[in-house]
């Protein structure tokens, strides 16, 4: 299943477990910095009915860089920005659920959480925000949307649009 495996900025497959203990690590290696971790989704169309979307996993060592894992897949019949950009966010809390189940324990440093969804006042999806924000706190999740959606509007972004050419 390579769709489930993220790529990591060394080159290396790794599924959400792996990314989970990766980023667990990176935070263990400097326990007194405050850590927030973003998981957004970004796509672009690709033929008429379908898309590629990419997830970002960001962890932000705040004021001291970060580190971030990115996925691929390819999905078909959206025939609507509305239905592409309500994958974008499912897509996203598939995700946070499935990698933050790995994230249990005592031994793990304190972090902050979003999901991030690439909307914003501006633009052709703006009447989706309420919509899109409530659906993400309806799963327990804090939701970021642009400017402060990171995840999904640069990291995701930068891999779907790298692609594309």
């Amino acid at each position: 299943m390579e769709k489930l495996l993220f790529n990591s900025s060394y080159g290396l497959k790794m599924d959400p477990k792996q990314v989970s203990g990766e980023i667990i690590n990176f935070m263990k290696a400097d326990d007194k910095r405050n850590y927030k971790i973003f998981i957004g989704t970004d796509s672009e169309r690709i033929a008429t009915t379908s898309a590629d979307f990419v997830t970002a996993i960001v962890v932000h060592r705040v004021g001291n860089g970060g580190r971030y894992f990115w996925r691929r897949i390819y999905l078909e019949n959206f025939h609507t920005l509305r239905d592409r950009i309500l994958r974008e966010v499912l897509i996203s809390l598939d995700i946070a659920k499935e990698f933050l189940q790995h994230f249990q324990g005592d031994h793990i440093p304190k972090f902050d959480f979003e999901i991030h969804i690439d909307v914003g006042e501006n633009g052709a999806t703006r009447t989706m925000i309420q919509e899109l924000v409530s659906m993400v706190r309806a799963n327990n999740y804090e939701a970021r949307t642009k400017p402060s959606s990171c995840a999904a509007s640069n990291v995701a972004d930068r891999h779907v649009k790298n692609h594309a050419a």
